[in-house]
């Protein structure tokens, strides 16, 4: 009996799954591959003429390849961004977790506040409208959640592997990165996946922060094939796949090592 409710259960999210992700996924693949008149009609059904890769090279020419340009931006965004949240989230983990003080509390609190409390209360900075102050921001909103990660993660490492470090002579930047750095790799992982997707997908800070075709990340693409009296909905559901596939084929791939960071720090130790 329990099997069979165990069948049942997963056929239900199975059917759930498809009615969430694949449908509209594939009205996006459908819409990307007809003409421009066909596309007009917004109908789920498949293309009379497939067109999916001239739609492609419309959608990359477009306003003299921004689109191009944009995954320079987005690409250069994101991985600056990670390896900066990184590095900084782990030394701010490590000593959060490790000297304890009468100011962890406060410390702690404010964490769990750029956590809790949403960007969209954050007053606009006009001097950060620049790629390099987009970069600050996106590091300062991601801070929080990455440095409760590492801190769970590195709460399970004993701190006999510290002792033992500064009695072979280690200072305490060579112990953080010779030591407790490379420990953290599993956690590192879901780190990078998670927030590279997060950042990669931003569209609020870049609209914002980013003025210019020349700044635009990908997500602002898709400003370019409308306009107040008309839209080419074939080349803006090629731009939305083409701008959705990295970040999708990262999560399905990596998805297993995602779950292993985030639970690391439970069952450890």
């Amino acid at each position: 009996m329990r099997t069979k409710t165990h069948l049942w259960l997963g056929a239900l999210g199975i059917v759930l799954f498809a009615i969430v992700f694949l449908v509209p996924f594939a009205f996006i693949l459908f819409t990307a591959a007809k003409t421009q008149t066909e596309a007009g009609e917004l109908q789920f059904s498949l293309p009379t003429t497939w067109a999916l890769l001239q739609n492609f090279q419309d959608a990359l020419a477009a306003r003299d390849y921004m689109l191009v340009i944009a995954f320079i931006n987005s690409i250069v965004l994101t991985v600056v961004s990670i390896t900066v949240l990184v590095v900084l989230s782990a030394m701010v983990a490590y000593v959060v977790q490790r000297r304890r003080s009468r100011w962890s509390g406060v410390v702690n609190f404010l964490v769990l506040c750029g956590l809790i409390i949403p960007p969209a209360v954050v007053p606009t900075v006009w001097l950060f409208k620049t790629l390099t102050g987009l970069i600050f921001i996106e590091i300062a909103f991601g801070l929080a959640f990455c440095i409760l990660l590492f801190q769970a993660f590195i709460a399970t490492i004993p701190r006999d592997l510290d002792e033992a470090a500064i009695i072979d002579g280690a200072g305490p930047v060579r112990l953080f990165f010779k030591v407790i750095f490379p420990l953290l790799r599993s956690v590192m992982v879901t780190v990078i996946i998670v927030q590279s997707v997060v950042i990669f997908n931003d569209f609020a800070n870049p609209l914002y922060f980013l003025p210019g075709d020349e700044n635009a990340t990908v997500q602002l693409t898709v400003f370019n094939f409308q306009s107040q009296f008309s839209t080419q909905y074939n080349l803006l559901f090629a731009d939305i796949l083409l701008i959705t596939i990295p970040p999708l084929l990262l999560f399905l791939f990596l998805n297993k090592r995602i779950v292993e960071g985030m639970t690391a720090g439970a069952v450890k130790g």
